[in-house]
């Protein structure tokens, strides 16, 4: 039996899920939903498509909710509301502020019998995993995560949403220096704005005021306000040239002591071509689990600590043992 899955939104990470999907043999795209005009959307595969507002009337027909949507306005009123009708697998990316929206879908997943799993990707997701065993296998040491040099999905729509901006990219990058003192072993102790830089490159709004934009943008809080940023305005032409592609990547490192003083560094990257395509596949991934839990009658909101491994294999867990251990 295929797990059906549904797509609540219609931007880059649903079309990297609608592109992937077949390489997942158990599960099937049955539905999408997008606030625009359904009949004015293009799309590759034959699943059917709906405006956001029937989602509800779809309850029973879709096994997994994969929510796609922006975490800076999306996501926190969102994933709640379909955790009342589905089990849902969210992307939600706002490090500071997942404790609040864990406890927002937990309390609506638990009162509706159904499983979420929230902040799944690669960070939150899998970097998370990284840091978490690095820091149990190396109790004495200190962790680092560096991101980029890559595209951040999150921080280019937090830019998009400011007035007067037409379109936005902004690039995350990591301070050479900083990354290389950490693979020293020297421990450093940093702020944000040591270890990253963020480069925004941004397409106005004709007649927009660029100098409230770039203003804006410097002082976000939670994307910006702690890093030093620089604000390129651009024609649409540069643009579509030289920034249409979302690459992106990164480092979580753990330096740490073991014995009487022998440096251990544990050292985990990713390098990306397509920062959605990626974190398409982990939300599928991920999305095998909430069903299999929710069959198992585990409900309530889960992140990807809470997800024993063997859920998110396409087999049996005789066969990963045999091919994996």
């Amino acid at each position: 039996m295929s797990i059906k899955i549904g797509l609540f939104g219609y931007g880059n990470i649903a079309k990297a899920v609608e592109k992937d999907i077949n390489q997942y043999p158990d599960m099937e795209l049955v539905a999408v939903f997008t606030r625009r005009e359904p009949s004015l959307i293009e799309k590759e595969s034959a699943a059917p498509v709906f405006s956001q507002e029937k989602a509800c009337s779809m309850e029973g027909k879709i096994d997994v909710m994969l929510m796609c949507g922006s975490s800076v306005s999306d996501l926190p009123s969102q994933s709640p509301e379909m955790a009342g009708y589905f089990n849902i697998v969210d992307c939600f990316d706002t490090h500071a502020k997942i404790p609040g929206h864990f406890n927002k879908v937990n309390k609506a997943a638990l009162e509706s019998g159904k499983t979420a799993i929230i902040s799944v990707g690669w960070d939150p997701g899998t970097f998370s995993l990284n840091r978490l065993l690095a820091q149990v296998i190396l109790p004495r040491g200190k962790s680092y995560t560096f991101w980029g040099k890559g595209v951040s999905q999150g921080h280019s729509d937090a830019v998009r949403r400011v007035r007067g901006v037409k379109d936005a990219k902004q690039y995350t990058i990591p301070i050479d220096s900083a990354l290389e003192a950490v693979r020293n072993g020297e421990n450093p102790d940093f702020t944000p704005r040591n270890m990253h830089l963020r480069e925004c490159f941004i397409v106005p709004e004709e007649g927009a005021d660029k100098n409230e934009i770039e203003k804006t943008v410097k002082n976000m809080p939670n994307y910006f306000k702690d890093y030093d940023t620089i604000v390129h305005f651009i024609s649409r032409e540069e643009f579509i040239k030289n920034h249409s592609t979302i690459p992106h990547g990164g480092f979580v490192l753990r330096s740490g002591t073991t014995g009487e003083g022998n440096k251990q560094i544990i050292e985990c990257s990713l390098k990306l071509d397509s920062n959605p395509e990626f974190t398409a596949n982990v939300m599928l991934c991920y999305a095998r689990a909430a069903f299999r839990l929710n069959k198992d009658g585990n409900i309530g909101c889960k992140t990807v600590f809470d997800i024993p491994p063997y859920l998110l294999f396409n087999g049996t867990q005789e066969e990963m043992r045999e091919r994996l251990l």
